[in-house]
């Protein structure tokens, strides 16, 4: 039986930052991590469509484990993807990494200099290493993974996200429509795990999430909010009833 461990995809959110070389040697070495050093075993995930909204990189940040690297100590990468969605299992700085390892600072933004390039190999190597870390953690079993729990009615949540990244999916009956929405379980997971209950306070939340990583009709937030609310609340009563 092969390991499940193996089979663990990371994302990486690389700096789209072009005013330093050190955004270019994280962006290169990120390549060069998805490309020669762990293919198959990382994914990218564009960080200028997962700050406008993309609700498919959102939603698999929030699932997979994720790793950021950026060029400065600004961390746009870091702190978009903990802001939209969980915080990463690792974050990595470029300028920070060559001051600990005394390397000479890299100059030129589109063509870079030849500290440049032993910057992004560096990088890159380091960058591997924390996908081999992120890749054994332990998840959860298969039968144990967010979103499969069962569920009276109207809720199921035995598919996934036709992507192929493995986000589950719900299918939850709204005004006697059945309707698909990614990454709820993470989501109720997030709150749950702060102590949060479904309060008022906490389902205006909830729900605000929810909208960054699906499609929800502004003429019809007020059903789906209401839909949302029971699923949440379900979701803390059988919590509880564990």
């Amino acid at each position: 039986m092969s390991d499940p461990s193996s089979e663990r995809k990371v994302g990486i959110v690389a700096c789209s930052g072009e005013q330093l070389p050190e955004g270019t040697v994280a962006r290169l070495a990120a390549l060069r991590v998805l490309g020669e050093l762990r293919p198959g075993a990382t994914v990218t995930i564009c960080l200028p469509l997962f700050l406008a909204g993309g609700a498919e990189d959102r939603a698999f940040a929030l699932v997979h484990p994720t790793i950021t690297v950026d060029g400065c100590g600004l961390r746009c990468a870091a702190q978009g993807t903990e802001k939209y969605s969980s915080k990463p299992v690792a974050s990595l700085v470029v300028s920070e990494l060559l001051t600990e390892r005394g390397l000479s600072k890299p100059e030129g933004c589109r063509r870079l200099d030849a500290a440049g390039q032993q910057a992004v190999a560096v990088t890159a190597r380091r960058l591997a290493e924390l996908v081999d870390q992120a890749r054994g953690h332990e998840g959860p079993a298969a039968d144990e993974a967010p979103g499969t729990e069962a569920a009276p009615g109207q809720r199921s949540t035995e598919a996934t996200c036709s992507c192929g990244s493995g986000i589950p999916v719900r299918r939850v009956v709204i005004g006697g429509q059945t309707v698909e929405f990614v990454a709820l379980e993470p989501i109720f997971q997030k709150f749950r795990g702060a102590g949060r209950g479904p309060d008022e306070a906490t389902l205006n939340e909830v729900f605000e999430m929810v909208k960054i990583y699906n499609d929800v009709p502004m003429e019809a937030e007020a059903s789906y909010r209401e839909a949302i609310g029971r699923e949440f609340a379900a979701a803390c009563q059988d919590a509880k009833s564990r």
